[in-house]
């Protein structure tokens, strides 16, 4: 059988599976990836050990599909920020993570410097510690010999996709793509390269930055020893956009929402830029030949993570499964709102020192309300999202397209529609980030003639209509923008 090789990066595991002719996985392999919090607001991870665990499941993966792979495609979790030695290929630092908050007050001195609307214009993006820049201008200020060494050239700098690509290749490639090039708060969506005026404010040089592509293309083979050996590399492209391309929102105002760690809501906006006035993110969707697709981008930074620290923090569950029958067990959250802001709001609030917090507690509070005003926390946090898109984008939302782990969660996607007014479709492939990218390494290398073959893969396996009284949902929207609001930092 020949199939297409799909590298998942993501930031609680490493994934590799094979996707055959028809769209279907195999062989998935997956193995967690280790974070770390020095400090309050610091989320680091170690890149070697992302770089050894990847390679590891790549390789189980490809050996028990007994298939050829024909390309890879690499999808990676976005904006984590990593310099390297580009002789050796070693890391000068840990990782910083996408979730980390140590530039927030740097960000705050660029709003106050005036700089908001330069970077919006730019770079589609708002001044915030979520991007790659401030944290990689962190590492460099962190120790004048870095600086001095990126100057000379002797450091890389890139993202997940740079850091796999470049080891992979034994050194040979330093690239990156647009999606994850978007993401940096240096590249110009319009123009579609590195901003001289965004790096000069930065202070960032130009010799580290990797090369940018598009998202389906060949850009070198794997030199490992090994069963990868002599794979072309042929797909780049950041998770998100990643799997609004697996779930196969190609036209204008389609959209998709992923549930993971964080929620990635993102609809297609078409060839041009869309500007947003409502605290969304103006983004590359992908680059395929000649032709660039934009988006809008809201991020929730914390979803499942909040049904994680009810299992590890609090104990209120044993397994993360069990969060759906405890929330079940209560007819409502008898007026408890869980507002999961650990790293701060995301879109379209924007508020990096806002902090969680849990209203409307009782003597009458059982674990149970908890539970299911943490899932509500989740898709309120959606819908203030899919509000913003709307006024944005100028488009109705009638179908959202839903994946991540969370998406299983039967309750949540009933909620999330009920609170939206609108329908969710779940397909039956979760797996749709990989299959974004294992979708543009197949299109360059002929695996697939093009998209419409594409869309002929995609199944549904079960939509979610509106049930709930509008009614009870507008008090609970009420009851949430009250509680948003007294947890808003300022």
């Amino acid at each position: 059988m020949d199939g297409i090789l799909a590298i998942d990066q993501g930031t609680t595991s490493s994934r590799a599976l094979i996707v055959d002719r028809g769209g279907k996985p195999h062989s998935l392999v997956q193995i967690p990836v280790s974070l770390s919090h020095p400090h309050v607001g610091w989320v680091e991870q170690d890149p070697m050990e992302i770089l050894r665990g990847q390679i590891d499941v790549a390789q189980r993966a490809l050996q028990q599909s007994k298939c050829r792979a024909l390309a890879v495609g690499i999808t990676n979790q976005r904006e984590t920020t990593i310099v390297w030695d580009r002789k050796s290929g070693a890391p000068v630092s840990p990782a910083i993570v996408w979730q980390d908050r140590r530039t927030a007050q740097l960000c705050q001195s660029l709003r106050e410097r005036g700089h908001a609307n330069l970077i919006r214009e730019r770079t589609g993006l708002v001044i915030d510690p979520y991007f790659s820049a401030t944290k990689l201008m962190w590492i460099l200020d962190s120790d004048p010999e870095l600086r001095r060494r990126a100057q000379a050239g002797e450091l890389c700098f890139g993202t997940i996709d740079s850091f796999l690509v470049w080891h992979l290749t034994s050194g040979k490639v330093h690239v990156t793509d647009v999606t994850n090039a978007s993401r940096t708060m240096l590249f110009n969506i319009h123009t579609l390269e590195w901003d001289s005026e965004l790096l000069a404010l930065f202070d960032i040089p130009r010799e580290m930055l990797p090369t940018v592509a598009s998202s389906s293309e060949v850009y070198g083979e794997i030199e490992l020893e090994g069963p990868l050996r002599g794979i072309p590399i042929a797909g780049l492209c950041g998770d998100q956009q990643s799997a609004l391309f697996g779930q196969l929102c190609l036209r204008p105002g389609m959209a998709k929402n992923t549930y993971g760690t964080g929620c990635f809501l993102v609809m297609t906006t078409g060839s041009a830029a869309c500007a947003s006035s409502h605290g969304l993110i103006t983004t590359i969707a992908w680059k395929i030949g000649g032709a660039t697709t934009y988006a809008l981008e809201g991020s929730v930074f914390v979803a499942g993570a909040a049904v994680q620290w009810l299992r590890d923090e609090l104990g209120v569950i044993t397994r993360a499964e069990e969060v759906e029958q405890l929330a079940l067990s209560v007819p409502d959250s008898a007026g408890v709102v869980f507002v999961p802001t650990f790293t701060g709001f995301g879109a379209p609030h924007w508020d990096a020192e806002a902090r969680g917090a849990i209203y409307g507690l009782t003597r009458g509070t059982t674990r149970a309300h908890i539970a299911r005003a943490a899932l509500e926390g989740v898709a309120f946090q959606v819908a203030d999202v899919v509000a913003a898109m709307k006024q944005d984008s100028g488009l109705p939302l009638t179908e959202l397209r839903v994946d991540g782990g969370a998406s299983a969660n039967t309750f949540l996607m009933q909620f999330q529609s009920d609170v939206l007014g609108s329908t969710l479709v779940r397909p039956r492939c979760l797996e749709t980030t990989a299959m974004g990218a294992a979708f543009l390494a197949g299109l360059a290398v002929k695996f697939w003639n093009g998209t419409d073959e594409l869309e002929q893969l995609w199944q549904e396996e079960r939509r979610f209509t509106p049930q709930a009284s509008q009614s009870n949902i507008e008090q609970q929207r009420a009851a949430w923008k009250d509680a948003v609001r007294r947890t808003r930092s300022t």
